[in-house]
């Protein structure tokens, strides 16, 4: 809707989309050199004119003509022979002439528009052509299936020969057919104009208030602006508007070109995904997303999966990475994208698509034979054979390759490589979005939600042709992503909090447990740093002594680090009003006190040991201090770091450098995490998604609708109508009350109620969300409704 808005206002503002005519297509001039060498034998010099005086190839230089002259000349060895050779280059004299056939392969073969192996739908017994269906689902269609084509349904009677020959079905409840294949991008312009309605509207909002469900004014300016000027009705209007602020309240901020949003999110399985809010089009986020899953593939050594849309770009990544978003910005830089996205595009489909489409349109591969057309298979295997003869890489064994793929200087491939970064994509554009991001000219914002905002539910929910990888859609990761099904600006704006409540319980559950002496020393065996007092908190006192009795736990004692009363990291930790103790007690398990030793040099213990080979190589000391932190964030739960930097006795830079590898392990995640927390914080990933999930279900168990059996409990009908409270009488007795005493043998004053009429009133007048809002008389919920 947002789009066809956008539309409506560039129409209203007279804009038009610019018409970009392809410049020097190697596939259309060799084709057309061909239909001019098989007219007339022609020397080289006037037949480079002759291309010359048309407008596409009027800046041809004479490298890139010459090229293309010894390709015809040569054509391609391939295993059905020498194929492609359509002229005679005479070297000594400059001229060309044709060959046997070329005349007849200019003629039958010539055209811009490519194949697409569509199969026509011929009515029988009229033989009458009807339409056409998609190769793929001509393929998959049985003999009997019945399908929709316009406002018919036909059934099918045979598939064969790139026809299906169907019969009319009489009505019978058809199927839909699906065409596969590559959507057409949005224009460059409709693509400002989004962006454009994008900002108006939200500088029309201006400060949502608090009481976005309570006040209707807030969006009354930005409702009569559409209305007035772009000329949409009320209640497209009203949508249109309701939308825009429920993801302007849940981001932040309002995407546009000139300001960027990247939010993360947790799915149901613990998996983190990663979306782009772009408005650029699908072409540019297209090479964007492309560019970024490669970068992603070589940093993480994983082929994660990816999509893109006109409007955003998703990331799905496995719960094994983890990372500072601020440094996704700068994952790419202006003058390497391109050699990055080359790389990326040659095993997407695109490239396999428009190599066969370039190969055909310069005759080098034939698509028609006389009058018939030549089989899609055999198209296919014909420029297969074709890109294994001048690309060998590009077909080969990537086991047997060495780095990146090489580019020949083959006129085909580079015009199959150009096609694909200018028409499939938006290099130049591209290029441009990451030249204004590394020099700060586009405002970037990043977010942490715990569910997707409502900008992210299109990319999300995408069809097969925005993926930028080859799984399926059964196995893409999004489908473990649950969505609301709408999503109002005053519930949108708690979208980035997480509840206390769930933060606190996953501190409970993730803090270990130890009943006797060996679980304890698992304990201090995968925690690494566990103080003294926080043993005896927990009570294992008693344990610890029987692990120092059988020489396989130690105290340590050391000088803690005292921090200096100034900003570290550029501001970012300020470690002032940190009061530490005189030292640092930890108990620590024998095999690890190598480690400990190395991160607290100096340190005394007691009872003294003997630090023997086998101790030394029990754990790593190539990092003695990441190690430790690694076990200890596995049970603490969001901390910072001048936390653990007090707790510990550490610097706190050298706290921030162990976090920051842990990190790039793909292990902790920073962002503000307890709502009572200003600092940021650090968690290990599979405790936030934890604080995620309960965070969610909290907010499901809200809403949930109160069973049958808690509905009819008889102590809710009891307090609902105040049984057992004391009755307010009126003077005298009405007559209704004495027909209804005769009926249940007692007359009863008007304030006073029978719980069996109570019980039986409830059940007709009681619905399940007005009950969920009533309360008893102090005011608080029943307790079976809590």
């Amino acid at each position: 809707m947002v789009e066809s808005v956008a539309l409506f206002d560039a129409v209203r503002r007279s804009e038009l989309d610019a018409i970009v005519m392809p410049e020097r297509p190697i596939d259309i001039l060799a084709q057309q050199m061909i239909a001019e060498v098989a007219c007339d034998e022609i020397s080289e010099q006037e037949l480079y004119g002759v291309m010359l005086g048309s407008y596409p190839f009027r800046s041809l230089d004479r490298k890139t003509f010459d090229e293309v002259v010894k390709m015809l000349a040569d054509g391609f060895t391939t295993r059905r022979g020498k194929r492609g050779a359509h002229i005679h280059r005479d070297i000594i004299t400059g001229r060309l002439r044709a060959r046997k056939g070329a005349r007849q392969m200019a003629m039958i073969g010539g055209g811009a528009i490519p194949d697409l192996f569509d199969y026509d739908v011929i009515a029988e017994p009229e033989n009458v052509y009807v339409g056409s269906l998609n190769e793929d689902f001509a393929i998959e269609s049985m003999e009997g299936d019945v399908f929709q084509l316009g406002n018919s349904t036909w059934r099918i009677l045979g598939v064969s020969d790139s026809k299906v020959r169907v019969v009319d079905a009489e009505g019978q409840p058809p199927s839909l057919p699906f065409w596969l294949g590559e959507a057409p991008g949005r224009t460059k312009e409709l693509s400002e104009a989004v962006s454009r309605l994008h900002q108006e509207v939200s500088d029309r909002l201006g400060t949502l208030p608090e009481d976005l469900g309570e006040n209707e004014h807030w969006k009354e300016e930005a409702v009569q602006w559409l209305v007035r000027e772009v000329g949409v009705g009320e209640l497209v209007a009203d949508q249109t508007v309701d939308y825009l602020a429920a993801a302007q309240v849940s981001l932040g901020v309002m995407p546009t070109r000139e300001r960027l949003v990247m939010e993360r999110f947790f799915d149901e399985a613990g998996d983190m995904h990663l979306v782009i809010h772009a408005p650029f089009g699908a072409r540019m986020n297209r090479g964007w997303g492309l560019a970024l899953r490669k970068r992603f593939c070589r940093t993480f050594n994983f082929e994660l999966q990816a999509a893109a849309t006109e409007d955003a770009i998703i990331l799905s990544l496995g719960s094994t990475h983890s990372f500072a978003m601020e440094d996704v910005w700068k994952y790419l830089q202006a003058h390497t994208v391109r050699e990055i996205l080359v790389q990326a595009l040659l095993d997407a489909p695109m490239f396999g698509t428009r190599w066969r489409w370039n190969a055909t349109r310069a005759l080098a591969v034939q698509r028609r034979w006389f009058d018939k057309r030549v089989p899609p298979q055999l198209q296919r295997m014909a420029s297969e054979d074709l890109v294994a003869l001048v690309f060998p890489d590009q077909l080969a064994c990537l086991e047997n390759i060495v780095g990146e793929r090489e580019v020949p200087e083959h006129p085909l491939v580079q015009q199959t490589i150009h096609d694909c970064l200018t028409e499939a994509m938006d290099i130049e554009e591209l290029e441009g979005v990451i030249a204004r991001i590394i020099s700060k000219e586009v405002e970037l914002v990043c977010k942490d939600l715990r569910e997707p905002s409502p900008f992210s539910h299109e990319i999300i929910n995408a069809k097969p042709y925005a993926f930028l990888d080859p799984a399926p859609l059964e196995e893409r990761r999004t489908r473990a992503i649950r969505v609301r099904h709408t999503l109002d600006p005053a519930t949108a704006k708690d979208l980035g909090k997480l509840d206390g409540a769930a933060v606190r319980m996953v501190r409970e559950e993730a803090w270990p447990q130890a009943s006797d002496a060996d679980e304890l020393y698992d304990v201090l065996s995968q925690c690494g740093l566990i103080t003294a007092e926080e043993g005896a908190a927990n009570g294992w006192g008693f344990f610890f002594e029987q692990l120092k009795q059988q020489g396989r736990a130690i105290i340590l004692e050391a000088a803690g680090h005292k921090p200096q009363a100034a900003s570290l990291n550029a501001g970012k930790l300020v470690a002032s009003g940190l009061k530490l103790e005189a030292g640092v007690r930890l108990w620590v398990a024998l095999e690890r006190l190598p480690q400990i030793l190395d991160v607290y040099p100096g340190a005394t213990y007691e009872p003294i040991v003997a630090l023997t080979d086998a101790l030394r190589a029990a754990h790593s000391l190539e990092n003695p201090l990441a190690d430790p932190l690694r076990g200890r964030m596995e049970v603490e739960g969001p901390a910072t770091i001048a936390d653990i930097s007090q707790r510990f006795g550490q610097e706190a830079s050298a706290i921030e450098q162990a976090m920051i590898r842990l990190e790039l392990d793909g292990m902790l995640f920073r962002g503000h995490y307890d709502p009572d927390v200003d600092e940021e914080q650090w968690c290990e990933r599979r405790l936030l998604a934890r604080i995620h999930k309960y965070t969610l279900q909290k907010l499901r168990r809200e809403v949930e609708p109160v069973s049958p059996c808690r509905l009819h409990a008889l102590p809710l009908h009891l307090a609902w109508h105040r049984h057992g409270e004391p009755a307010r009488r009126r003077t005298g007795v009405t007559r209704g009350d004495r027909e209804n005493a005769g009926r249940r043998g007692t007359c009863r004053g008007v304030g006073e109620r029978d719980p069996s009429r109570a019980a039986r009133q409830l059940r007709t007048r009681v619905d399940g969300p007005a009950l969920l809002q009533r309360t008893d008389r102090l005011g608080q919920a029943h307790p079976l409704l809590r």
